[in-house]
């Protein structure tokens, strides 16, 4: 079912892509203006994350009416826009997913799964980190995404004694290794929908890429945590974690399906590293060993395995929920009112098409169903099941309004011309926008919290410079939703989720700061990756079908 509500032809705003004394550079600075005070009020003046996305939001209103000339009313309403994308589906996942697990602590199965780390895990926090961040964070973000895995997992290993900023920490970064493939392979969907390519060859060009970072990060964060002493002692166990999860990533994508991708990749990596640590034991060190209570809570006593059966259920559910497209029954795409056809998108030479997918059954709701379940088979009563859908709008409250207001700044963003402006102005570095190109995906992502939002945004654009500079468009296009990857850890999005199962609530200032150098130096180095690709190493760039 389609709503049309499209302005009679004519009536259209023109974005400007110029429009500071006709320099591209001037209009680059300027566009990037809502975007720096951001970025300055997270990770300068430690803002939480609400105040930084509202100012931000402000100073895009102020620019893009003033500066680009986009009519007031057209202005709040692309913001409208993106406010209701953020609702539905993002923060409707989010919601049922934090619901999941509050109904998971209040039967007691999170404190199950906790004892389940404690009895079947080394007694070294460094391999904890290692099994709940990277392997099952990985298996959350492909199921669900959207900063969940982050809320989620950290709350785990705070449970297992980590500070709640270091859990955050670690947790953001592993989260860097399967984004691309999140939700079951949306992101890559989008990809090849933007870009008229197919998703296949766009999913294997992914897959040779961020398989290089998921064998890197388990070194990479173990370091950061402990030390080189730890990654000497430990090199065996990175070894085989990211091994696995690497070489599943890259055979996955490029062989089976690259919807698959994540759920194959997270499992194999948790079932080998858990079955390989139950052979293989480091040598004992107290500083890291992890932190035991003497009171279990209610229902630890329970069989240890009886706590994965929330993250079961919910793997499940979501597989046969896509498998069946469950998510299409009742299925609206509204084309929204006033905002449809009512900017003209001088890049492309056409009209922007304002759409707004409503999935009444898709996957927030299949989450929901999975939560339902899990009450009714831990026996949690009525009352005990609201009491958990209270504290999850809790805990999740600023982190809606946070979600909105920074999607509805991407969206004003987008439809005012701004991002175009931003878009040309890294195509604009020649020879070297295959080091760059990481950049623009990172950009996307930290605006809009999702690679899919990402690759909508800014897919077809990597696609049309790379035509203009005479580069590979698959290549291009991949690396916008590679480059959005290392963007998560740093987006308003991703972080106001994050500490909304913590005590670092209005403090999402301080864990921008501490990702935020990370978050650069892994887009660099994927920069490098793909200057490489580009230049010397184009066999590992798939060829589309039938070239």
């Amino acid at each position: 079912m389609t709503l049309s509500t499209a302005l009679p032809a004519g009536i259209l705003f023109a974005q400007p892509l110029t429009p500071v004394a006709g320099s591209l550079l001037l209009s680059f600075l300027v566009a990037a203006i809502p975007i720096a005070v951001a970025l300055i009020l997270l990770g300068v003046l430690r803002r939480p994350a609400w105040q930084a996305s509202l100012a931000g939001l402000i100073v895009g209103l102020l620019v893009a009416v003033a500066v680009w000339g986009m009519p007031v009313g057209l202005a709040l309403n692309a913001v409208a826009a993106g406010m209701a994308l953020a609702l539905a589906p993002v923060m409707w996942i989010v919601f049922n997913a934090l619901l999941l697990y509050n109904v998971a602590v209040q039967s007691g199965r999170f404190e199950q799964f906790r004892q389940w780390m404690l009895d079947h895990l080394p007694d070294d926090r460094r391999l904890v980190l290692l099994v709940v961040a990277f392997s099952f964070g990985c298996l959350l973000e492909g199921i669900a995404g959207f900063g969940t895995p982050v809320a989620i997992t950290s709350a785990l290993l705070i449970g297992l004694g980590f500070p709640a900023l270091e859990a955050l920490t670690y947790t953001l970064i592993f989260n860097t290794a399967p984004v691309a493939f999140g939700a079951l392979g949306v992101p890559i969907t989008v990809l090849g929908a933007v870009t008229s390519m197919h998703p296949d060859t766009l999913g294997a060009m992914v897959g040779r890429q961020l398989p290089f970072f998921a064998f890197l990060l388990p070194f990479y964060v173990v370091g950061l945590y402990g030390g080189l002493k730890s990654i000497a002692k430990l090199w065996p166990a990175l070894l085989v974690s990211g091994g696995s999860f690497a070489l599943t990533q890259f055979a996955t994508s490029n062989f089976i399906s690259y919807q698959l991708t994540d759920v194959l990749a997270s499992l194999v990596s948790l079932l080998v590293t858990v079955a390989f640590l139950k052979t293989w034991k480091p040598e004992p060190d107290p500083a890291f060993a992890v932190m035991r209570t003497q009171a279990p809570a209610r229902g630890a006593a329970r069989v240890g395995y009886g706590g994965w059966m929330p993250w079961v259920v919910v793997s499940v559910v979501v597989i046969v929920w896509v498998n069946l497209k469950l998510f299409l029954i009742g299925d609206t795409q509204v084309l929204w009112p006033g905002l449809n056809q009512a900017v003209f998108i001088t890049l492309y030479h056409k009209p922007y098409v304002a759409l707004w997918d409503f999935q009444p059954m898709g996957t927030g709701t299949a989450i929901l169903l999975s939560a339902i379940i899990a009450a009714a088979w831990t026996r949690t009563g009525a009352g005990a099941f609201f009491g958990c859908v209270k504290r999850t709008w809790v805990q999740t409250r600023i982190a809606i309004a946070t979600v909105m207001m920074i999607v509805g700044l991407a969206f004003l963003l987008n439809y005012s011309g701004m991002s175009y402006t931003l878009g040309m102005g890294v195509a604009s570095t020649g020879a070297l926008f295959p080091l760059v190109s990481a950049f623009l995906g990172w950009i996307a992502v930290f605006l809009s919290g999702s690679d899919t939002s990402g690759n909508a945004l800014f897919g077809n654009l990597q696609v049309v410079a790379a035509h203009q500079l005479n580069l590979n468009p698959v290549l291009m296009a991949a690396t916008n939703s590679s480059g959005g990857v290392m963007g998560k850890m740093i987006s308003p999005q991703n972080i106001a989720t994050g500490v909304s199962t913590t005590a670092l609530k209005g403090h999402e200032g301080a864990v921008f700061a501490r990702t935020f150098w990370h978050s650069v130096l892994l887009t660099l180095l994927l920069g490098l990756l793909v200057f490489a690709q580009q230049h010397w190493l184009s066999w590992m760039i798939p060829a589309l079908p039938g070239k």
